[in-house]
Parts: C-alpha cells; sequence; structure tokens
C-alpha cells in the first residue's frame, strides 16, 4: 500500500464524516476544535466543499451541515448496496406475477426503511417508495423480519412505536417464523395486499425483507406462485450473500 497521503483530501473527508455523525449544523470552530485543523485550512476546505455542494453553509447561524451532494451519494449507496443490486431482478419477476410493485426493505430501529421499488407495468402506486419508513410491526415485511430476533428485541421495538397488544402481535411473529412469510390485506393501501419473506444472514437474523403488494382481487393460486417465488430469491440472497462466508 502507498504511503503518500493527500492532506487536503484527507482532512476533506474527515469533515465530512463529523458532520455526517452530528444531528445538527455546527460552527467552523467546532469543526476546527474536534479535528485538529489549522483556522484557514478549515475554512478553505470549507468554502471548497460548499461550491462543490458536499457542505451546506447557513450564514444566518454560521453553520454548516451537508449539502444535497452529499446525501445524493448517499441514497447512490442504497441502490447500489450489494443486496439490493443482486436482489432486483428476481423481486421484478415477482412483481410480474401478480402485476404488482416489490420492494426490498430493512429493520430500522422500531421501523422498516424501503431500500428499492420496482413495479410491474400498470401496477399501483404506492407510499412504500425508496426513503419512506413505515412502522415494522403494522407491515408484513416488518413483521417477517421481526419474526426472527429475539423476543426482548421485538418487544423492545414494539414499546417504541406505541404499540397496545404485544400478545396479538407475538401470534403474528409466530406463524411467520413458522410457514416462513407474512401476508397483510389492506393494512397499508385499501384494495391492496402483500406477501413478504425474510433474507436471513449466517446468524440467523433478518437482514432485510423481499415483498410484493398485489391487488386483493389477485387469484389464490397466483398469489402461491409469488410466495414460493419470493422465498426461492431471498433464499438465493442469503446463500449467496452470507451462506458462502461460513465456508
Amino acid at each position: 500500500m502507498s504511503t503518500h497521503r493527500v492532506p487536503a483530501a484527507r482532512h476533506a473527508l474527515d469533515i465530512l464524516k463529523l458532520l455526517s455523525t452530528i444531528d445538527v449544523p455546527i460552527s467552523a470552530a467546532r469543526i476546527q476544535g474536534e479535528l485538529g485543523l489549522p483556522r484557514s485550512t478549515t475554512y478553505h476546505l470549507l468554502a471548497e466543499m460548499v461550491d462543490a455542494g458536499f457542505v451546506a453553509h447557513l450564514p444566518e447561524h454560521k453553520t454548516y451541515g451537508l449539502g444535497l451532494a452529499a446525501y445524493s451519494m448517499a441514497s447512490a449507496y442504497v441502490t447500489q448496496q450489494p443486496l439490493v443490486r443482486m436482489a432486483t431482478r428476481d423481486l421484478e419477476h415477482c412483481a410480474r406475477l401478480v402485476g404488482g410493485s416489490g420492494h426490498i426493505s430493512r429493520m430500522a430501529g422500531s421501523e422498516i426503511l424501503y431500500l428499492q421499488e420496482v413495479r410491474a407495468p400498470g401496477a399501483t402506486s404506492l407510499v412504500t417508495e425508496v426513503g419512506v419508513r413505515l412502522q415494522a410491526h403494522k407491515t408484513a415485511s416488518g413483521r417477517v423480519m421481526l419474526a426472527h430476533l429475539p423476543e426482548t428485541e421485538v418487544k423492545a421495538a414494539f414499546d417504541t412505536a406505541g404499540g397496545e397488544n404485544f400478545g396479538v402481535l407475538k401470534k403474528q411473529l409466530d406463524r411467520a417464523f413458522a410457514r416462513g412469510w407474512d401476508q397483510e390485506i389492506e393494512e397499508i393501501s385499501r384494495g391492496q395486499a402483500s406477501v413478504a419473506v425474510p433474507i436471513v444472514d449466517h446468524l440467523e437474523r433478518p437482514a432485510a425483507a423481499l415483498a410484493v403488494t398485489y391487488p386483493i382481487s389477485t387469484p389464490s393460486g397466483s398469489v402461491e406462485e409469488l410466495i414460493a417465488a419470493l422465498r426461492r430469491a431471498a433464499e438465493k440472497c442469503a446463500g449467496t450473500m452470507y451462506r458462502q462466508r461460513e465456508k
């Protein structure tokens, strides 16, 4: 590995890393102090990063935060990460089976975060776009992932979300775990139902969920075919992403 360094590039990356770990914009003085940079270097780097869109300057407060370019990079990572790229083609096939919309999501505390959405031609537009968060226990994707977590973690997520009847949820999760998939009917969108399956990692924890939302008028035989296709896709992802790492 080369020992040559580019201090300016390193300092710029350090500034971005610092801004990404703090919830509010901060002053140049704090950036300088946190990173131990010379004052002139701090201001020069910030000016360049503002011009490039990676840092936003709030002159009325004399503070700096992440810019749109930084958020765009984060969004690109979400859509380009290996799990999403690996699952998308199979998910598109699953969505076409029922003329619906396919989704990839992961747990984010007591919520699920949607990482990908694909639609079959003519599929209904839904609220589950990339970046949207929904309470986990109210979605098929969330429940099928919660079903693979220890009860203490499930209870903590349920309490955080303000759930009212843990006993009912526990029965739902036990059923989802036993059959390997979960379903919701018109819980999120009127006239629509969803089925979801988990992608389980090498520690038997839920890495993500694959789901397809479809019209409630879809024949039961088509739904059964969809569930089988989703399970194959999830197992394929898990086998490629996680099982091979154990070898």
